[in-house]
């Protein structure tokens, strides 16, 4: 699972939970799928835990992080 990319991981996991939404899954598959979930927000969470090492890498000369301010126009 962990070479699923965040999107994919994220896509599977909401199929997961639609599905058990619904409710039209016998109680064995549902643990079963729960038990999928659960790793698959374990893949997201420490994917979004490297980006935000990454992004904690990039500075400027003086140290300071950079504000990636996407709206800002110099």
């Amino acid at each position: 699972m962990e070479d699923l990319s965040f999107e994919e991981s994220l896509e599977k996991l909401e199929e997961i939970v639609n599905k058990l939404e619904n409710g039209d899954v016998p109680l064995d598959d549902a643990i079963d799928e729960f038990n999928q979930a659960m790793q698959l927000v374990k893949v997201c969470n420490q994917k979004l835990t490297q980006a935000e090492e990454s992004i904690a890498k990039i500075v400027e000369e003086n140290g300071e992080l950079v504000d990636f301010d996407i709206n800002e126009t110099e």
